[in-house]
């Protein structure tokens, strides 16, 4: 089975030729290696030498040159809102006290859709209205201001002796030794 063995982010994608393009949601978009399948039917293996986090418009390098186009999927979130500054940026303080991934926008934070979250953010004065496009959330503060990212450097406060622990933004959260 062909590799694919780099990614070629999409603001530095130049030219190739695109043989296919892969459509990912937000957990399969964070990945090292995976068997995956183009809308096109071209399968190929993804072996990167670490986890990535594949972003809409970049592209996957095959092992003998060619592309496939990575495409965020549509997701099932909730756009929460607020009618000013200050009671948004108390809902975020909220959403980020429940460790959940978070998109940022101008005038919005995308959550996952979840209809408890959707409820506290309504008894909290806010709205939280289903949507259905790319998730595209904050990566963290260990993550280097990009999406979620695997590693970190030495321990943080609070994470067991010899080890560490982190949060991949997917609902996975695990420790190392």
């Amino acid at each position: 089975m062909i590799r694919a063995t780099s990614v070629i982010r999409a603001a530095a994608l130049a030219r190739g030729e695109i043989v296919d393009r892969i459509v990912l949601d937000h957990g399969d978009r964070h990945r090292r290696r995976m068997a995956m399948r183009g809308v096109g039917g071209l399968a190929f293996l993804l072996d990167l030498p670490e986890p990535t986090v594949l972003d809409d418009g970049d592209a996957l390098a095959l092992e003998d040159g060619r592309l496939v186009w990575v495409e965020a999927a549509p997701e099932r979130l909730l756009a929460v809102r607020a009618g000013s500054d200050h009671a948004l940026k108390r809902l975020i303080w909220h959403i980020g006290n429940r460790h959940i991934p978070a998109e940022i926008t101008d005038d919005a934070v995308f959550i996952a859709y979840d209809h408890v979250l959707a409820e506290m953010v309504r008894g909290l004065g806010g709205s939280a209205e289903p949507v259905e496009r790319p998730f595209r959330p904050e990566g963290g503060a260990y993550a280097g201001g990009h999406a979620p990212a695997h590693g970190h450097d030495a321990g943080h406060p609070g994470e067991p002796a010899g080890g560490h622990a982190h949060h991949h933004g997917d609902g996975r959260y695990h420790i190392h030794d």
